[in-house]
């Protein structure tokens, strides 16, 4: 199993090369790229706040970012151990997905204040900071000369941060839905309840 973490993302671009049109492949550069997309995202939110303008930045960066998710998600048929860094990888890609799709909605929504939309913002924000944390520890572990660790100690690392990350978009899905229960109860008082659920249609049940 030595070094079994590491090819697993050369693994996920041999069998999605024709897909993503990718000629050559380096697994670290891939994973670097995937933490660039996710810090550039806090980056730009954490300065753009709620202004409307800012966050269509974010949006473009998570945008561009997409085709290292969408090329992961087309992998199957791997060892369990690699499933799990798939995995936490494409949680990260949840995460901010989930943020970028219902922030953009919030921004449209007249039942938040500017002020609300900027805590709001954070809280994303924060959330998505805090999982990407640990997407770097992912990194290095990935890492061909990090070969002091033992399998063991490779495999603890992975299936605890692939614990935490699940727990962050569980968070980030529960921040969510609690935000959109504020903007449903206000819309409710004021009898405006059509357009909420035309503001955020049936996708949002998934967050109830």
């Amino acid at each position: 199993m030595k070094r079994i973490i590491y090819i697993v993302l050369v693994m996920v671009l041999s069998a999605s090369s024709a897909k993503a049109q990718w000629v050559t492949f380096d697994p670290s550069n891939m994973l670097q790229g995937i933490l660039n997309t996710t810090k550039n995202i806090i980056e730009t939110s954490a300065t753009a706040a709620n202004t409307l303008k800012g966050f269509e930045e974010s949006k473009k960066i998570f945008d561009q970012g997409k085709k290292y998710y969408d090329a992961l998600k087309s992998v199957n048929n791997l060892v369990q151990d690699a499933k799990k860094v798939q995995q936490i990888i494409l949680m990260i890609g949840d995460i901010s997905e989930i943020y970028i799709v219902n922030f953009q909605r919030m921004l449209q929504d007249e039942n938040f204040t500017t002020e609300e939309l900027s805590a709001i913002a954070f809280g994303y924000t924060k959330l998505l900071q805090e999982s990407t944390y640990l997407l770097d520890e992912v990194k290095e572990i990935i890492d061909i000369t990090s070969l002091s660790m033992t399998d063991k100690e490779r495999m603890d690392v992975i299936d605890r941060t692939h614990k935490s990350v699940r727990q962050y978009r569980n968070l980030v899905n529960y921040f969510t839905r609690k935000t959109m229960c504020v903007s449903f109860l206000r819309s409710k008082e004021l009898g405006t309840t059509s357009r909420f659920m035309t503001l955020y249609g049936s996708s949002s049940d998934k967050y109830w």
